[in-house]
């Protein structure tokens, strides 16, 4: 069996969700069928968002590859990043390691494409996220659509993930409504959840069935790349 790393604390919340959710959906019945975990909670990471607006991102590569490179001296044979933004920074961060990362945008844009075989996916995540494009070279890949929100109501979407959730608030529903509204009249027939924050609020306080969560999708490819049995 494998050993999963994880590089999380991008937010703590988040990383605690996905520590939950793998031992709820890992197919055991005692201790010893759970998986061995090494988890780096990295709360101090520069803000993903911010390293991509600004171009500033040398302390963040840095202590990247740091995490990246403990966590393969610790044996670990496949990490987890549970945070999409970062993953803007994919390829330079599987450039530290040996170790495969899984590549959370493209694991969830495949699952909507052809799971669901959407054809027009809505993305819900930071300005950083958006801006990065991350998720469009993803759809653009599978030959699917990518759309993201307005301005007004990428707006909203930051102020749920860091007026809200990274605030310790609840979400503001209200909110994350118009979002989802806006992107469906526009003819997405699926919508990535495309921040873990999101997925927070999901957990918390529901979403729409049109919603994919890419924080599931990181789980189950977690969970059966080291070797265990997802468990639905």
């Amino acid at each position: 069996m494998g050993k999963l790393g994880v590089i999380g604390g991008m937010g703590p919340e988040a990383t605690a969700f996905f520590y939950e959710e793998v031992i709820k959906h890992t197919n055991a019945s005692r201790d010893q069928e759970h998986l061995d975990m090494v988890i780096i909670s990295q709360a101090s990471m520069p803000d993903r968002t911010h390293a991509i607006i600004t171009g500033d991102d040398a302390r963040l590569i840095q202590v990247m590859r740091e995490d990246a490179q403990a966590l393969e001296t610790l044996g670990c044979t496949c990490i987890a990043i549970p945070c999409n933004t970062s993953h803007y920074f994919y390829d330079k961060i599987q450039s530290f390691t040996g170790v495969p990362i899984i590549h959370m945008p493209r694991e969830a844009v495949r699952e909507a494409a052809q799971a669901r075989r959407a054809r027009r996916i809505g993305i819900m995540g930071t300005d950083g996220t958006v801006r990065s494009g991350v998720y469009a070279r993803e759809c653009e890949a599978l030959g699917v659509e990518c759309m993201v929100p307005s301005p007004e109501r990428q707006a909203d979407v930051m102020s749920i993930i860091y007026e809200n959730v990274k605030a310790g608030h609840p979400a503001d529903m209200g909110k994350f409504s118009l979002v989802v509204d806006e992107l469906v009249r526009r003819g997405c027939d699926a919508i990535i959840l495309a921040c873990t924050e999101l997925s927070v609020v999901r957990r918390r306080q529901g979403a729409p069935d049109v919603c994919l969560d890419a924080m599931d999708v990181l789980v189950r490819e977690a969970i059966e790349r080291s070797g265990k049995l997802y468990r639905a």
